[in-house]
């Protein structure tokens, strides 16, 4: 079944326009697929979600940017690229702010950076699952940015 051009939406084979933004459908046969695509059977709204999962959404993000499914849906686009870049932030706090504070004895900035980035991961994930792009300052800059030169 193909879908929408401008929003991933599935759509019919004969559709004119897709149900979901109304946007008009090309015409004439469709393009070879390639073979079964993994992520057919998920929906923009859960591929979103799955992208601010901390520890693993830097994988789904990889896979929603790679993937022909949601090659045109801008807004799933966009949480894959400001997931992949809040997980660089959490390296950073990781593999930098750790350590060097580490040798600070009494001042444990580490655990509050932690739970701070936790908090945020958690409320991207709400804001993906009521499909708002929420752009979080810097990271949803260089996200509108990267899904804007593709």
């Amino acid at each position: 079944m193909p879908y929408c051009s401008q929003c991933g939406n599935q759509v019919g084979a004969d559709d004119g326009f897709c149900a979901r933004c109304g946007a008009r459908q090309p015409v004439g046969a469709a393009p070879p697929r390639r073979g079964p695509d993994a992520l057919a059977g998920i929906n923009p709204r859960t591929a979103s979600i799955l992208c601010y999962v901390p520890g693993i959404g830097w994988i789904a993000s990889i896979i929603v940017l790679a993937s022909d499914r949601f090659r045109h849906d801008r807004a799933v686009r966009f949480h894959a690229f400001q997931g992949l870049y809040l997980f660089v932030v959490w390296l950073m706090e990781d593999w930098v702010v750790k350590p060097l504070f580490s040798m600070i004895p009494h001042l444990h900035i580490h655990p509050v950076i932690e739970a701070g980035l936790l908090a945020i991961s958690i409320f991207m994930m709400v804001k993906a699952s009521h499909e708002e792009a929420y752009p979080l300052p810097v990271l949803g800059e260089l996200a509108q940015k990267s899904v804007a030169e593709n």
